[in-house]
């Protein structure tokens, strides 16, 4: 019965496709829609390299207040919350005020050719925090992160794991403005926006980051080391070692489904990362 269930499961939302049908690695004992669970407050922080990792030049970015303490005991499970949550009403101010300022931006030359900021779209108070790179049409035009085939297809990858946008994981980019004919930011562009990633995750706290695709990943780890390279490594990121974990980007799985099997593994792991967090075994530095 169980694999039964297992295997409708993985019919309906594609992970056929992500997982060979032969010689691959064995799906997890539970069924992904099973692993959702209440957890615990977060903690993160942003602003300097894996530990380890030099930093590739420039100033590094502005620090994160302390983070609050998790309590490891009831932290087991993927998802943050069952539904997103009133939030606090400083932090609820603060939110509309960067979400205010971000509309309005003018740090770079890509206000010009934008149709919208792309804010982020999701629960604010959650422990998963997906950051992608930049917007493409669709998103400005829309005015919200990872929409389109590359966006069902992001949904379906978090699916998997237990993770919806509409209640226990929130999507932002490197980049709140689209680069003109979705070329690679510029590192002038990055300078610019980051600061307003750096105060969103200031504000959400996540306990765990998910990095889709190349550009992403080096901006955050501020490294030019492959996505090859980076995958399959918890990368710590901040003062307080909150976990990073690097896959690929929808729209390369789109172009390149052979991978699909890889970006099950990498969510898989960051799964499993993120349960080892709760039980105090990996994360933040106290």
């Amino acid at each position: 019965m169980h694999a039964q269930r297992r295997n409708e499961y993985l019919e309906v939302i594609g992970i056929d496709v992500w997982v060979p049908r032969r010689g691959v690695v064995a799906l997890p004992e539970s069924t992904p829609a099973a692993l959702e669970a209440t957890t615990t407050p977060r903690a993160a922080e942003h602003g300097h390299l894996p530990h380890g990792t030099p930093h590739a030049g420039g100033t590094p970015p502005p620090q994160l207040p302390a983070a609050r303490t998790a309590d490891p005991a009831s932290q087991v499970g993927v998802a943050s919350r069952a539904a997103p949550a009133a939030l606090p009403v400083d932090v609820a101010a603060e939110w509309d005020r960067l979400r205010s300022e971000v509309a309005t931006c003018t740090r770079c030359a890509l206000h010009s050719s934008r149709t919208q900021g792309v804010f982020g779209v999701g629960n604010p108070q959650a422990d998963w925090l997906v950051i992608g790179e930049a917007p493409g049409a669709e998103e400005d035009r829309r005015g919200e992160p990872f929409v389109g085939r590359a966006g069902q297809l992001l949904d379906a990858m978090l699916k998997a794991i237990g993770l919806s946008r509409e209640t226990n994981v929130f999507i932002a980019n490197v980049l709140k403005s689209r680069p003109p004919g979705n070329r690679d930011p510029k590192p002038e562009e990055v300078a610019a926006c980051l600061p307003y990633l750096v105060r969103q995750i200031a504000l959400m706290r996540p306990r765990l980051i998910l990095a889709v695709g190349r550009i992403a990943a080096q901006n955050l780890l501020a490294t030019d080391m492959s996505l090859g390279r980076l995958r399959g490594k918890v990368h710590h990121f901040g003062e307080l070692n909150t976990p990073l974990i690097v896959t690929y980007h929808p729209a390369y799985l789109l172009r390149t489904p052979g991978d699909k099997r890889k970006a099950w593994e990498d969510l898989k792991f960051a799964r499993d990362v993120f349960r080892q967090v709760g039980l105090g075994n990996l994360g933040h530095r106290t």
